[in-house]
């Protein structure tokens, strides 16, 4: 769960001629964080997906097919996609009680339009990542507070305003060093490894990266290997990373 200190707030006269100010906070708990795979392990057990909480309102982005039957342990009042890609989607399959954004019939989230639910305001970026279903990223604010969210992608359309004034950038972990890209026709599919993402991050001034959707090298792979490829990018690059993982919990 990682919590944002925010700046909006309540004021008041404490009786000694000063104004106190009460900070609010935005909480994000990573519910899962495993991609698209067979396997799983301790720390990367569920579907990826963010539980994003703002004064009472509890908002999750995807549900794929480990929360089907479970979405009454988080209780959202809302449900934001970033695809219809089963690992981000088929949580829903017996339908939910809560609004679904965007969902044919439900609800539509416009790119590049600001949209509020439950007081926290998405903007969706195009981000290329499949062909049969197309993907966003979201630029996702409350108060003072800014993070970009893209699970799922080769690139983003519109990078520079994506990722302007971005505290904290919220990446695809399905691959750390190699390219997992491949040609459909003149399309392109799949997902930038960790270290491209990371690049973007430094160009774009964003200081934080969060690393989600992990793949096999992730959740199989050596935990010291991986630990010191990621310290050699953050050298390079001057971001500081991490990888996320189930019940996560950072505090900034």
């Amino acid at each position: 769960m990682l919590r944002i200190s925010l700046q909006r707030c309540a004021q008041h006269d404490n009786g000694f001629g000063r104004v106190t100010r009460y900070f609010l906070r935005v909480k994000l708990t990573f519910l899962g964080t495993r991609g698209e795979i067979d396997a799983s392990a301790r720390r990367h057990r569920m579907h990826t997906s963010l539980l994003v909480s703002y004064r009472s309102a509890n908002v999750i982005i995807d549900c794929g097919l480990d929360w089907l039957g479970k979405l009454k342990r988080v209780s959202p009042r809302a449900i934001v996609l970033t695809h219809a890609h089963p690992d981000h989607a088929w949580g829903l399959k017996q339908g939910t009680p809560c609004a679904v954004y965007p969902i044919k019939d439900r609800h539509v989230i416009k790119e590049r339009k600001p949209t509020k639910i439950c007081g926290i305001t998405f903007e969706a970026f195009p981000v290329e990542h499949s062909i049969l279903s197309p993907a966003v990223g979201y630029r996702v604010s409350a108060g003072r507070a800014c993070i970009f969210y893209a699970p799922d992608l080769i690139f983003i359309h519109e990078r520079s305003a994506a990722l302007k004034g971005v505290q904290i950038y919220i990446g695809d972990g399905a691959t750390v060093t190699r390219s997992f890209i491949r040609k459909r026709g003149r399309a392109l599919i799949g997902h930038s490894p960790v270290r491209t993402q990371l690049t973007w991050c430094e160009k774009e001034c964003v200081p934080r990266a969060i690393i989600t959707h992990c793949g096999s090298e992730i959740v199989t792979g050596d935990e010291r290997e991986i630990s010191a490829k990621i310290r050699a990018m953050v050298a390079e690059r001057r971001v500081d990373v991490g990888i996320a993982y189930d019940g996560m919990k950072v505090k900034l």
